[in-house]
């Protein structure tokens, strides 16, 4: 038989526990619920040494439910809070005169394992009073009978608990369909395996496989050198279907030393598709994982960048987790397994769902192909906002040029004006004059070069707006101030902030010549082409249009996200300022009707005409923008076509109509 030891340590006790226990001997002690309270509150410290223990084992309690219950602490602490133990009963058992006074106690533990999750449950033990001896001064005491099950249920001498974290799935970006866009897609990661081939031949097979697939291989062939004798040191990765690049894996394993290795990735359908605004995911760094305080871990794949770094939390979803005893070591080699205690299943990801339309963004990004220089093309269906393609072209070079550029817009910023001024009573069938020049605080302006003669002198507003009569503007915008500007861009959606990512702004003050260029779409306007395509949409809508890339996603996007960014970078702060500026009492249809007859000239008679022979074309706008010292322009183009409102735009081009009319042509003859 065993011995049972007597822990009675009580130099630490509780002072109310002390007294209690000192002033009271023989038939006088003090109730059992006392010593479970003081026990309770010992183990909710983890520290037992106020606690008189019997046990019948040599092992330490203390020690024992340290290292028992270091998992659950950890994780307690990680969760900002500390468990609790409590009395949930105490039940005195039947006195007799052949054995010591005994009480049955059962303890309630709550254990914050996660900010969310708390495992809860029972455990019991026996308090038995063990009087002084006798003739001595010393009190007697209740002895908490300590086993190894009195901290968790069923743990037997030996065994140990382990937390794994459950890891969700994360939810996929879908299209307008609610088909996938980012998904998980199988990839092959092919790199250099040190451990292949002989030291010797680790510079030399790394620069061949360097060479495959850059024509500077040398920062490979380091990374190969720097990392360790046993690395498998990742050169590239490419989807196992589609690569996309001019690269074979096939080839590659051909190369003494490579290693490829079958893994998946969260990818869109092709490498470009969308790119710079639904952005990427990967594993998290390591300034992710600072910022997320606890809910990011390393290994977890996480939003990067655009749309997957900004609504992140929404894909992510929340991870689970599972609490098992480990067996002994004995009793592992000897075949048992571990087994589940408390379990919590993870909640997977969210699908995020976007407004893109893949024959649309696919077609927009194919028309924007070999344009060398940044360029952009919006589409967005007027009945309900949606974003159906938001394209940035190669020149971009991996920025969204499409939902982030801020361009003077040039004349599209016309059909702002042209809204001014029709509230100044200014009709399509008013006459307008439209010099070749005129001159406003000592500064000419004048018409682009090529301008049609017969459109000049007294001709109608409608003919000034349909061949772009900067003159004409200019001189009309003498019967509205700068505000009316501001007001009329914002009824069309010109400037109120969007997460779809930058509108515009309109400055709200302007000096004469400043208010003459804003007129014209120049000067200090700025415009993104989803701004531009917005100003298209609530013309033909008959209201102002909210453009949106998503549909509906949970909670709010994510702080510090950059908005469909495809870098780091977000908004300037003039996007923030236009969303304070000042707004009218809102589009008029008839208003609408006026300015979507004014677009239509421009296709039917005016610098849009290349789009007359497209079927479902109603309307049209070009503009080219001056930038720099002058000598380069910005290139734009808007359009609507039955429900969809275009904006093309050029960075570094001729005119609006002989740079982005053709762009524009091509998509609307190709949706």
């Amino acid at each position: 038989m065993r011995r049972r030891t007597s822990f009675t340590v009580t130099a630490l006790l509780a002072p109310a526990a002390l007294l209690a226990l000192a002033a009271c001997t023989g038939p006088d002690r003090p109730p059992p619920s006392e010593a479970a309270d003081v026990l309770a509150a010992a183990l909710s410290a983890g520290d037992l040494t106020s606690v008189p223990l019997a046990t019948d084992t040599s092992a330490d309690p203390q020690a024992h439910l340290v290292e028992v219950t270091e998992p659950l602490v950890e994780a307690a602490e990680a969760a900002g809070a500390e468990p609790v133990v409590t009395v949930a009963e105490v039940t005195e058992a039947e006195e007799s005169d052949d054995a010591p006074p005994r009480a049955d106690v059962t303890l309630a533990w709550s254990w914050p394992l996660t900010e969310e999750q708390t495992w809860e449950y029972t455990t019991t033990t026996e308090l038995v009073w063990a009087p002084p001896p006798e003739d001595s001064e010393e009190t007697g005491a209740w002895e908490t009978q300590w086993d190894t099950d009195l901290a968790v249920p069923e743990l037997a001498a030996g065994e140990r608990l382990q937390i794994e974290t459950l890891r969700p799935g994360r939810g996929d970006v879908v299209d307008i369909d609610g088909a996938p866009l980012v998904t998980e897609r199988d990839v092959w990661r092919v790199g250099i395996d040190k451990t292949f081939i002989e030291p010797e031949e680790w510079e030399p097979r790394a620069r061949q496989l360097g060479e495959m697939i850059w024509t500077q291989p040398d920062d490979y062939v380091a990374r190969v050198a720097a990392a360790g004798d046993k690395a498998f040191v990742e050169a590239i990765t490419v989807r196992q279907e589609d690569p996309g690049i001019a690269f074979s894996v096939d080839d590659a394993r051909s190369v003494d030393g490579v290693n490829v290795v079958a893994d998946t990735m969260e990818l869109a359908p092709t490498s470009s598709f969308a790119a710079p605004v639904l952005g990427r995911a990967g594993e998290a760094t390591a300034e992710v994982i600072e910022e997320s305080e606890g809910a990011v871990e390393a290994g977890d794949v996480v939003g990067l960048s655009g749309l997957q770094q900004q609504y992140d939390e929404h894909l992510r979803g929340e991870d689970g987790l599972v609490v098992r005893v480990v067996p002994s070591e004995g009793d592992a080699e000897a075949g048992e397994e571990p087994r589940e205690l408390f379990r919590v299943e993870a909640t997977d990801g969210a699908d995020l769902e976007t407004t893109f339309d893949p024959a649309l963004q696919v077609l927009a990004e194919d028309v924007l192909g070999s344009v060398g220089s940044p360029s952009a093309l919006v589409a967005i269906r007027p009945s309900t906002g949606d974003v159906l393609a938001a394209a940035s072209g190669p020149g971009s070079e991996g920025w969204s040029t499409a939902t982030l550029g801020q361009y003077a817009p040039g004349s599209t910023f016309k059909v702002a004006t042209a809204l001014a001024l029709l509230r100044a009573d200014t009709f399509p069938e008013d006459t307008v004059d439209c010099p070749e020049e005129i001159t406003v605080d000592g500064r000419t302006y004048s018409n682009v070069p090529g301008y049609p003669a017969s459109a000049t002198g007294e001709v109608s507003f409608a003919t000034a707006f349909a061949h772009s009569c900067n003159t004409a503007f200019i001189g009309a915008a003498e019967q509205v101030d700068q505000a009316d500007l501001v007001t009329a861009a914002a009824d069309l959606g010109l400037g109120p902030a969007t997460d779809a990512g930058f509108s515009g702004s309109v400055p709200d003050e302007a000096s004469r010549t400043g208010h003459a260029e804003s007129a014209i779409g120049q000067g200090e306007v700025l415009a993104s082409p989803l701004g531009m395509a917005t100003v298209a949409a609530s013309v033909a809508a008959g209201e102002r249009v909210e453009p949106r890339l998503v549909r509906d996603a949970d909670g709010e996007p994510e702080e510090g996200a950059s908005p469909s960014a495809g870098t780091d970078a977000s908004p300037s702060a003039s996007a923030s300022a236009a969303a304070d500026g000042p707004a009218g009492d809102g589009l008029t249809a008839t208003e609408a009707e006026d300015l979507l007859g004014l677009m239509g000239g421009v296709v039917s008679e005016g610098s849009a005409s290349e789009l007359g022979d497209i079927p479902d074309v109603v309307g049209a706008k070009t503009g080219t923008a001056q930038y720099g010292d002058g000598s380069r322009q910005h290139a734009w183009m808007l359009a609507v076509a039955d429900d969809l409102a275009v904006a093309v735009f050029v960075e570094d081009g001729e005119y609006g109509s002989t740079t982005a009319g053709p762009l524009m042509g091509e998509f609307l003859a190709g949706r």
